[in-house]
């Protein structure tokens, strides 16, 4: 099984960017690429190769969905699994971005001591489920 290293976290609020940052690298040790938009991320990811991508959904200029048909365009991330961050909750959101191929939704707010975990957790399930 591949191991979970590398997050690539787009969102649009800096302090969220900062907890979440915060929270991956020091209590799981990930490593975090922060970015603040879908520029921002297209401009790092090929250098980064993220093994994930953790999306903000609602963002101005483009989506999280948006953001991720960007970063599918760039050689080698066509596959990279995809987390989705969302106040916004409601089951027909959920639903479409389920459909949309993301491994979960995870609820805004969220506790920084169990993101991590909750991650990893994707992660395993989403992989094992490949094998």
């Amino acid at each position: 099984m591949k191991e979970l290293k590398r997050i690539m976290h787009v969102d649009d609020d800096p302090d969220i960017l900062e907890v979440a940052r915060l929270a991956l690298e020091g209590v799981k040790g990930f490593e975090v690429a922060s970015c603040s938009g879908w520029r921002e991320a297209v401009e790092t990811a090929p250098a980064f190769r993220p093994d994930l991508f953790l999306l903000d959904v609602m963002m101005p200029e483009k989506t999280g969905p948006e953001t991720l048909q960007e970063l599918r365009k760039l050689p080698g991330l066509q596959d990279t699994p995809t987390i989705y961050m969302t106040a916004k909750v409601d089951r027909d959101t959920v639903r479409q971005l389920e459909e949309s191929g993301a491994l979960t939704i995870i609820s805004k707010p969220f506790d920084p001591l169990t993101l991590g975990d909750e991650i990893q957790q994707e992660w395993e399930k989403a992989l094992g489920q490949r094998a």
